[in-house]
């Protein structure tokens, strides 16, 4: 009765405050100055066509990808308060126009920079934009302009230019775009675009500032305008009436926008945003600032806000950057049964489900929740004797649960007790841990424990303990124990593994062919539609073996895969293998020739999964236990959701660090740089791409949690960039680029002079090589026997200085000493004695040092000013970021960056 009442009142709870549960829905990340924002107060928010997201800040114009944000500077102008960003907006051919404090721009792409464009017209602030196909409508400090076949229409709405009434705030037109609705600082007027009539509304008139229209949306017949005092007003376009909207709180209305059918979008200066839904005029949802919320918005203080196509928020702050809620598909769910249970952020051990009740096993205890009585019931210590739960099974119409260090307990799910598995060894039933419980076809229970294993027959309440003394099961923790289609049972220990046999009840470990899995330590086997057992080991590849092990081997799941990250592995109804890890969850058909990766952007909360916590139930959902929650798919799903992805765009292509748009390219343009998206705009840390560059990357290479691949020192040739979402053919963008040879075609006739001494070169070289290799033994034993005197010393160390610095050799990063003895015509027993005893220095700090004197004329050099630190130590021959940091510390005394800094230049990224 309790429960029920207490169910009743969470209900009540849940119906009244929907709205603020629902806002947990939402997970914001901010972007600041040190995400590459040009500034804190972000004025404007504009989504392009492509999936672009622009950014007016108070100083520039900032293009977002998701990751990284690129500026496009107003030229010319030299006060900050005119630079900043009023509005944005693109018309049907793709030219993206900017209004700002000081007139109307508009982007050419075809080297990224910002046109002033009429500016002996429009040399006033533009507040509004507004694109209909080609058309622009231009909302100013002077009046409405607009733009259209090439020509500009000025419209006054007062003959006196200077008149409040002229300056406008925002616009928007009608249902059939006859009229254009105009909101000013004095007034709401409308403008016919068939006859050019204009008309005029006032809201509460003489009283001060309740006219100031600051900005407007439209849904059906009723206009949504945002004012600077009085809130936001509504105006009925058939009636001519004006009323107050619900109250926000806050009476300041900074942005405002609908999705033109029932929700309209606010953004206050001091209260947060808020949706309001146009048919009941409640409030339905509200994002508001919460210091305590480190995944909401990080400022009430709203200057922009912008809801886009995929639902995602986007909210610009007055000093406080932008936030954006993180976007996902919804192919994943978490589970959650509200308002009374949500699986969100519970770290999932194992679970069962049993259609509408299910138990839930976590770090943090047990949960039991029945969706048809509505009862849901926690149970933490003292109750459990340890909160982490290993494995949960449901047999004879009770709930077994399996704990680390508690020991077994009952769950009774008719009165919701708990009590321990009485039977057997108590001491280890109570405290012990208990790693694996699975019934048998036979109506026995099986037992993995730390002493051994057990059987247990619940209607005879008899129970047969084995161990390593009294059978052949291998010694250790008992893992898993898995019965075949046959009946057959697979029990896998620490040690290894052993099988039961049913007909004459025994455990054989001696029963394995050579090269299987038995001495390997296994967590989990599995066995598909088609019989084949899959074996998932702490360490190694996914095993498979036929039910008579008379065909087995590794198989190959994903070559990016480290051999410790397989978790669990079902198949679903498709036929499709589901490999979860504990870096990420995979599908795979044939052979891994089809494959799709899962991240959070497609609802995946976290990227670790537990080990072997996935089922499929009987409507062929898969369930899988994850670090933050009890999450489940709909198969089928996924080829629709994965048909709506965006095609892959490059954002930039970069040539020795500078951005280029012609595809041919000098000889020594030859280190490239391709940056990407694919506007998920979710977690950056989530991003996973594969690439490959034709001629040079043989096999599709994985990326992580990065947009961009850089190639250095590319030979003269035609290469094909291409890159995609794992798997995903559909996605795929690709990039052609051929960089140019150093010879060009009038040079053939000095290149066939050249091969020709080139030719003669190598007979001369082979000559002397061979007669080098005749003397080499001889040259060889002499150095054996005797030290080289005062006199060759100094001669070698001549020959070597003046070979290092001519050939500058050392730029290769796989120099060897026995290569530079060759050049040398000398061995390299002489040159290692000219090193360590004459020089008193290592073969690795000589070379060392000259890439280091090269860094430091690189970087002095205003060419290399675009590279990163760790593309100009490749350049310089160093094999490794490590190997350059550490060099460098031991040459200079300081690091790459302090060096910078002390002749004047600007620190890298390291």
């Amino acid at each position: 009765m309790k429960d029920t009442i207490k169910y009743l009142i969470l209900l009540i709870i849940y119906l009244v405050c929907g709205v603020n549960l629902q806002a947990q829905d939402y997970m914001f990340r901010n972007v600041v100055m040190s995400d590459g924002l040009s500034g804190l107060l972000v004025n404007a928010i504009y989504k392009d066509s492509e999936g672009f997201v622009w950014l007016g800040t108070d100083n520039c114009l900032d293009r977002f990808d998701g990751v990284k944000v690129r500026h496009f500077e107003f030229r010319g102008i030299e006060s900050g308060r005119k630079k900043r960003v009023n509005s944005v907006t693109e018309t049907a051919n793709r030219q993206l126009w900017v209004g700002n404090g000081i007139g109307l721009w508009r982007l050419d792409r075809t080297n990224s920079q910002l046109e002033r464009i009429v500016p002996e017209k429009i040399d006033f602030a533009v507040n509004a934009l507004l694109a209909n196909e080609d058309i622009l409508y231009i909302g100013t400090e002077k009046g409405l302009f607009i733009h259209k076949d090439g020509q500009l229409l000025q419209v006054l709405t007062d003959r006196n230019m200077l008149a409040a009434c002229n300056r406008i705030m925002d616009i928007c037109l009608n249902e059939d775009q006859t009229v254009l609705w105009l909101a000013t600082v004095q007034g709401l007027f409308s403008y016919s675009l068939k006859d050019g009539k204009i008309d005029s509304w006032h809201f509460q008139e003489n009283v001060p500032e309740t006219d100031y229209f600051r900005c407007l949306t439209r849904i059906g017949e009723t206009l949504y305008l945002g004012t600077m005092s009085q809130g936001v007003v509504r105006f009925d376009i058939k009636k001519e009436t004006f009323s107050h909207a619900v109250s926000l709180g806050c009476d300041v209305i900074s942005d405002i926008s609908s999705d033109g059918k029932e929700t309209v979008y606010i953004a206050t200066d001091g209260n947060g945003v808020h949706f309001l839904s146009h048919k009941d005029q409640q409030v339905t949802r509200r994002f508001y600032h919460d210091v305590n919320d480190k995944e909401g918005i990080r400022s009430n203080s709203i200057y922009s806000l912008l809801v886009d196509d995929r639902g995602a928020v986007w909210v610009g702050h007055f000093q406080a950057g932008l936030d954006y809620s993180l976007y996902q598909n919804g192919l994943f769910r978490t589970y959650a049964y509200p308002p009374l249970f949500n699986s969100a952020n519970l770290s999932i051990r194992s679970f069962v489900n049993r259609g509408q009740e299910k138990v839930i096993g976590s770090r943090d205890g047990l949960f039991y929740i029945n969706e048809v009585s509505g009862v849901v019931k926690s149970f933490v210590k003292p109750v459990l004797t340890s909160d982490l739960i290993l494995t949960i099974s449901f047999y004879q119409g009770e709930y077994y649960i399996g704990t680390y260090g508690g020991g077994m307990m009952v769950l009774d799910p008719g009165t919701l007790s708990l009590k321990y598995f009485a039977q057997g060894d108590t001491e280890l039933f109570q405290k012990g841990h208990i790693f694996c419980v699975k019934p048998d076809a036979k109506g026995n229970l099986w037992i993995g424990t730390s002493h051994g294993l057990f059987c247990y027959n619940g209607q005879t309440k008899q129970i047969k303990h084995f161990t390593s003394a009294n059978s052949q099961l291998p010694e250790g923790n008992v893992y898993e124990v898995s019965f075949d289609s046959t009946g057959k049972g697979w029990i896998a220990t620490e040690t290894g593994m052993c099988i039961y046999d049913p007909a004459s009840q025994s455990l054989r470990s001696n029963v394995f062919p050579e090269g299987f899995v038995h001495r390997d330590k296994v967590r989990t086997i599995y066995e598909d539609a088609e019989h084949n057992l899959y074996f998932i080991r702490e360490k190694g590849s996914l095993f498979t073996s036929t039910l008579t092990m008379d065909r087995f081997r590794n198989r190959s799941i994903f070559s990016t895969l480290p051999d410790n990250s397989l978790m669990s592995v079902i198949e679903d109804n498709q036929g499709w293998l589901w490999v979860a890890c504990n870096d990420g969850l995979l599908r795979i058909k044939e052979e891994g020739e089809e494959y799709d990766a899962f991240t959070f952007n497609d609802g995946v909360p976290g990227p670790t999964f537990t080990n072997g916590a996935a089922y499929k139930d009987e409507k062929g959902l898969l369930w899988f236990g994850n670090t933050k929650g009890l999450i489940y798919v709909d198969p089928k799903r996924v080829d629709e959701v994965r048909g709506k992805v965006r095609p892959i765009v490059f954002t930039d292509i970069l040539a020795n660090g500078v951005p280029f748009t012609s595809s041919s390219l000098k000889y020594n343009q030859n280190n490239l740089t391709f940056c990407f998206t694919d506007f998920a705009y979710g977690l950056p840390s989530a991003l996973l791409y594969e690439y490959r560059l034709e001629g040079v990357d043989k096999d599709w290479k994985l990326l992580a949690a990065q947009n961009e691949v850089s190639y250095y020192g590319l030979s003269s040739g035609t290469y094909t960039f291409r890159v995609r979402l794992p798997g995903n053919e559909q996605s795929e963008a690709i990039c052609r680029v051929t960089v140019r040879s150093m010879i060009p075609w009038w040079g053939w006739g000095f290149s066939i002079l050249l091969i020709v001494g080139i030719i003669a070169f190598i007979r001369y070289y082979v000559w002397k090589r061979m007669r080098r290799l005749l003397a080499s033994s001889a040259v060889e034993e002499k150095y054996k026997t005797n030290r080289l005197t005062e006199e060759e010393c100094k001669e070698l160390h001549k020959k070597l200085v003046a070979y290092v610095e001519k050939e500058k050799s050392y730029i290769n990063p796989d120099l060897k000493m026995g290569d530079l003895a060759s050049a040398l015509d000398t061995s390299s027993h002489s040159l290692s004695y000219l090193l360590n005893q004459y020089l008193n220095q290592s073969y690795y700090d000589f070379i060392n040092e000259y890439r280091v004197t090269q860094f430091k004329k690189m970087v002095a050099d205003s060419q290399y000013s675009r590279y990163t630190l760790t593309a100009l130590a490749e350049l310089c021959g160093f094999s490794s970021r490590a190997s350059f940091f550490r060099s460098f510390k031991k040459s200079t005394g300081v690091t790459p960056n302090e060096y910078i800094r002390s002749i004047g230049g600007t620190a890298k990224e390291e």
